[in-house]
């Protein structure tokens, strides 16, 4: 449950290029915030790396749709 609290504070965090899209979070604050907010490292690094992908592609599928 902690992840998912992370993953809902992250979205300031987007690394984005306008030609390209969503890249992903920044992970530097990623980790910061994780580590603020008390979460467990090990939990943070099996499972963000996951769900970011999943995120990036679902963005950007939607900015697709959107604006393709």
């Amino acid at each position: 449950m902690q992840v998912w609290d992370l993953v809902g504070r992250l979205g300031g965090q987007l690394r984005v290029a306008p030609s390209r899209g969503v890249l992903g979070w920044d992970m530097s604050a990623a980790l910061v915030m994780a580590r603020a907010l008390g979460v467990p490292g090990v939990a943070v690094a099996e499972l963000l790396p996951a769900i970011e992908a999943l995120m990036v592609t679902r963005i950007n599928e939607r900015l697709e749709q959107d604006h393709g």
